[in-house]
Parts: structure tokens; sequence; C-alpha cells
């Protein structure tokens, strides 16, 4: 079915240097711009991530471009989003916005990039996101498609599930759906039955604590996942802001968080102590050939008297 539209729906999509929207940035931006009657224009730029504080080219995180694939160098030549800001509003305006998962993040993002020109480069945008309608697909197709243990019941055993939210019923369902994926999905080398891969590829995020305050990264490094040092490992905030540790312990998290970040400051406390004795100068004086080292500096003048 084609839009019923009364003015340009703008789709768009961002790839990134990193998911953290204060300090990431865009490297590539998508529009797909529909207008009424149908028509389609489509405009893809590639963008040189800048930091604006220190003037230079934006690193990219390992784990980023392990998803989208593109390199720093692949940048180089590239305009950075300032060089593309007037081109971008304009293909915004008088435009409302469509992405799939794009109001937590592409538009938080986009909103980031265009503060920036204005803050750093002291240009007036004319462009207001908040004003513009934003339709999520991805919201639509969950609220049309609930990811609910009863939907999920219908949708792999074919049947209403009776006596939902009791603990009982709804364990027992729970294994008659793995049993009816392992069905469904027979044949695709992402769903396997053996639980080691099942296990990998049903929890995305691997994390240190439940409440994944920690998770681990693609060196099995735990990083911080929220806060001011989002995305800094462990390791580097105890060498940078020990403390931290201490008001973690002292904060409104769960034991189990504090115990996850105690174990860390003590195997780092560890580390650091034994790097402080590796440090540490020798009090035995070597003693070489026709040389005998004065217990004190008494000896020493004792033997210039004689």
């Amino acid at each position: 079915m084609e839009l019923n539209l009364e003015r340009p729906l703008l789709f768009f999509d961002i790839e990134s240097t990193g998911l953290n929207i204060a300090s990431d940035s865009i490297i590539e931006l998508c529009f797909v711009k529909i207008l009424p009657g149908g028509e389609q224009r489509v405009k893809t730029w590639r963008v040189k991530p800048w930091d604006y504080e220190r003037n230079c080219q934006r690193p990219i995180n390992p784990s980023a471009q392990a998803v989208h694939g593109i390199s720093a160098e692949d940048l180089a030549d590239c305009p950075t989003f300032g060089q593309i800001a007037d081109e971008v509003v304009n293909w915004l305006a008088d435009s409302d916005l469509a992405g799939f998962n794009s109001a937590k993040f592409d538009l938080p993002m986009l909103a980031e990039e265009i503060e920036r020109v204005r803050r750093w480069e002291k240009r007036e945008l004319p462009i207001d996101l908040h004003q513009m309608k934003m339709v999520d697909v991805q919201n639509i197709f969950h609220a049309m498609e609930p990811r609910t243990l009863k939907a999920a019941y219908m949708f792999y055993c074919g049947r209403d599930l009776e006596n939902a939210h009791a603990a009982e019923a709804d364990t027992l369902a729970t294994y008659e759906v793995l049993k009816g994926q392992l069905d469904r999905y027979a044949g695709d080398p992402r769903i396997e039955n053996n639980v080691d891969k099942l296990a990998k590829f049903s929890t995305k995020q691997r994390i240190v604590d439940y409440a994944g305050r920690l998770i681990l990264n693609d060196k099995d490094e735990p990083v911080v996942s929220f806060g001011k040092h989002k995305g800094k490992t462990a390791r580097e905030v105890y060498f940078s802001e020990p403390s931290y540790f201490a008001w973690i312990d002292n904060g409104d998290f769960t034991l189990d968080t504090k115990r996850q970040f105690a174990l860390l400051k003590a195997k780092f406390d560890a580390e650091r102590k034994a790097a402080s004795q590796e440090r540490k100068p020798s009090t035995n004086i070597p003693r070489t050939k026709g040389y005998t080292p004065f217990e004190s500096l008494g000896d020493l003048f004792s033997q210039d008297k004689e």
C-alpha cells in the first residue's frame, strides 16, 4: 500500500563511530525522501567524524567498525558534518521523519551533530527536529506483533496459553516455545539444537553483573555501560579515578553489581601492589671485586681516618 502523505516523509538511517550520543559522531547518513504522490529521492553522505573540542578526526570504536565495516581511512577525504549541514537541513525542511528504532538513537545523534555545528561553528541552522513528526517502524512492529510469552506460544505452538502468568504454566510454555523454535528454524545455521550456541545467539550483550552496569567488550574486558565513564574499561576507570569504585559501593546499585565492582577492585589493587613492589629499589648493595660496601657513613669516615 502506498503512503497517504500530505507532506514529505523522510526515512533516514545513521552509521556512527559508536553508540554514545554525546561523544560519538555520524560517519554515514542516508535519507530516502518520499513525496506526496510517491516520488522517491535518495541521498547518502559519508562523513568525516569531527571532534570539535580537539579539532581532529574522531576515532571509530572497533566494535562499531566490526558492524558497519567503515574505517577511519575510508573517511579521511570526506566532508565533516559541518560541511554538509546546510544540505542536510535542506533535505529535512518541510518533512516528517521515519526510521527503524530511530527515535532512540538515530534521531538523537542527528540532533547532536546539528547542535555541535551551532555551538562550535556559531551557525544558525533553520531546523527544529522536535517539531517534526517521527514514525518509528520498529515500534509499530512490536505493537502489532507483541513480544509476550502468550504471543510466542500462539506463534510457535499454534494454541492459546491457558493460565498465563502462573509460574508453572509460564515455565512449561517457555519449554514448549523453545522446542517450537527449533522445529520452525530447523536448517537455519543461526539456530542449532545446542545450548552453548543457543545461549550465544540469544544473549547479544555479554554482561558482567545482572543489571548490565558492566559489560564485556570484544576483548573480554569489563566495560562501564552507564554514566560519565560509559564506554571506558573498568581498568581505565580504576587507574584514573579509583574513588569511583567506592561511589559504586555506597550508591543505589544492586548487591550483585557492587560485588562485581568489588571483585575487579580487589584484582586491580593486587596488580598495583605487585607493580609497586617490582619498582621498589633493592636495599642489598651488590658486592663487586675490589669493593666492600660500607655499613654506614660512620664506617666511611672511620676508614678515611685510618
